[in-house]
């Protein structure tokens, strides 16, 4: 029997929408107030979910301490509080969307969890828009 266990975390970053390639007019007008060039922040709500088969002998699908330490080391550090353009390494050169925050989430947490389990990432952004991604 398959089932899913979820953790939720708040992190604060501020970024700056903008891709080099276009004019500053083409990057005002796609994005609009997210290319401010002073930044802009949010505060996220991500949902690290995990889906598997329980374990017959704890009666845990996932420890839940041991999401919480990955959650920690891996988004919260890393992410809390940060400029995601300036401080971080993840997005020196991809653009810091919803979406490939997402995804950059997803793979760190994908490398500190076994295979056997699946993973999904939801990712809030405000509290209408938010991203979730499985991998696929």
């Amino acid at each position: 029997m398959e089932l899913t266990v979820s953790r939720e975390c708040h992190f604060n970053a501020a970024h700056r929408l903008h891709v080099n390639e276009w004019s500053s007019e083409e990057n005002k007008a796609f994005f609009g107030l997210c290319n401010n060039d002073n930044y802009h922040g949010h505060n996220y709500k991500l949902i690290v979910s995990i889906t598997g088969e329980i374990d017959p002998v704890s009666g845990y699908l996932f420890d839940l301490k041991i999401l919480k330490q990955i959650i920690e080391e891996e988004v919260e550090v890393r992410f809390d509080h940060k400029n995601l353009n300036l401080d971080t390494f993840e997005f020196k050169n991809l653009n810091p969307t919803a979406e490939n925050l997402a995804i950059t989430i997803w793979n760190l947490i994908r490398n500190r969890i076994e295979y056997t389990y699946k993973i999904k990432i939801t990712l809030y952004e405000t509290e209408r828009n938010f991203v979730e991604y499985n991998g696929n």
